[in-house]
C-alpha cells in the first residue's frame, strides 16, 4: 500500500496528536496512582492517631469509672442506711394496721 503526498500531510500529524493523546493518558494514570497512594497513606495516619486518641480516652474513661466505682460504693452504703433508717421510723398520721371489720 503507498501513501501519496496528500495522505502522508494528514497522517504524520495525526500520528503525533495520537502519541501526545497516549502520553498524556500515561502520566494521567501515574498522577492518579500517585494520588491514590497519598491519599491511603493519609486515611492510615488518620485512622493510627484515632486508635491512640480512642486508647488514651480509654484510659482517662477507666481512671474516671474507678473513681467513680469508689463514690457510687459510698454512695449506696449511705443510701442503705438512710432506707434501713425510714424503715423503722413510723409514719406521723398513718396507722398502723388496716381493720377489715365493717
Amino acid at each position: 500500500m503507498s501513501l501519496k503526498s496528500i495522505e502522508l500531510q494528514i497522517a504524520i500529524p495525526k500520528t503525533f496528536d495520537a502519541g501526545k493523546l497516549t502520553e498524556q493518558k500515561n502520566q494521567q494514570t501515574m498522577l492518579n496512582h500517585q494520588q491514590a497512594a497519598a491519599q491511603t497513606d493519609q486515611q492510615v495516619m488518620k485512622n493510627r492517631n484515632t486508635v491512640i486518641e480512642s486508647a488514651e480516652s480509654e484510659k482517662t474513661k477507666n481512671a474516671r469509672n474507678s473513681s467513680n466505682e469508689e463514690k457510687s460504693e459510698d454512695n449506696e452504703q449511705q443510701e442503705d442506711s438512710q432506707q434501713k433508717e425510714h424503715i423503722h421510723v413510723s409514719h406521723p398520721y398513718k396507722g398502723g394496721f388496716v381493720d377489715y371489720t365493717g
